[in-house]
């Protein structure tokens, strides 16, 4: 598949270029653009800027997930679960990270703190009706899939 180009504009000096772990990575690596580290404490959630601003192509959208490493090893990870960048925001990208551990963790400057997804995206036109299609789950919810 051909890459697409996203471009990107520091918004400080100490502003880090997103970056892919590997070659087949997803996820493009956002870092923390801070002066000194930040400790954030169990329970809390501590707003960590990257110093950068994008430009996303049209009808795309900039997912942003928990680094496995930060989420799993000491449980800190987006406070909203995942962050949506709009195509046409140009504002700072701003990771609000959640403790969810009972220790304080400490964040340091260019840490890698998130990352980027860019995604398409179908823009939808919602039209009310009296009726839906019918299919075999029906209006099962939760867990209904999975129901033998």
């Amino acid at each position: 598949m051909e890459s697409k180009k996203v471009y990107f504009k520091k918004l400080n000096d100490k502003a880090i270029k997103p970056s892919y772990g590997s070659a087949d990575a997803a996820g493009a690596d956002l870092y923390a653009c801070l002066d000194e580290s930040v400790d954030i404490k169990p329970g809390e959630t501590y707003f960590v800027h990257t110093g950068i601003a994008v430009s996303l192509p049209k009808y795309t959208v900039g997912l942003i997930y928990a680094r496995s490493g930060l989420a799993c090893k000491k449980g800190i990870a987006p406070a909203n679960k995942v962050g949506v960048i709009d195509c046409d925001y140009r504002g700072e990208l701003i990771v609000a990270l959640h403790n969810h551990s009972t220790k304080t963790v400490t964040i340091e400057p260019s840490e890698r703190v998130a990352q980027m997804v860019v995604t398409p995206y179908i823009p939808c036109d919602y039209e009310e009706t009296d009726e839906l299609d019918d299919t075999k789950r029906g209006d099962g919810g939760f867990g209904s899939s999975g129901r033998k």
